[in-house]
């Protein structure tokens, strides 16, 4: 089942992904730091993240956890992206990617590896 989260969703999500299971108020001390948000800013995001099935409200003191890997939603921002932008073309993308930085040699060879493994 696809999830389309919103980037301030997104935000909620990598809490989860970086520290684990945590409370609401957990997630909201770390995003006023991170972000600025208030208290009620995150709840409301919490919930609506709650509401699409990306996360599950635990009891007590509504410890949060997520039900979606980040992997999942990587994969799900690609494919649009690449249907989006590159008109389902992914060595369009690719192309797109490698000539906007200097690659180093290392990062070249790592490519090349993962390109290898894709066979």
């Amino acid at each position: 089942m696809e999830i389309k989260l919103f980037d301030s969703e997104l935000k909620v999500m990598d809490v989860l992904w970086k520290e684990g299971d945590m409370t609401a108020k957990g997630i909201s001390d770390i995003l006023k730091e991170r972000v600025g948000w208030n208290m009620n800013t995150t709840y409301t995001l919490i919930k609506r993240c709650i509401g699409k099935g990306a996360i599950e409200r635990r009891e007590p003191n509504f410890m949060c956890h997520a039900l979606i890997p980040k992997e999942q939603v990587q994969e799900q921002e690609t494919t649009e992206l690449i249907n989006k932008v590159f008109d389902g073309s992914a060595d369009l993308l690719f192309a797109s990617l490698l000539n906007r930085k200097n690659l180093s040699a290392e990062e070249i060879e790592r490519l090349k590896q993962i390109v290898n493994n894709l066979k």
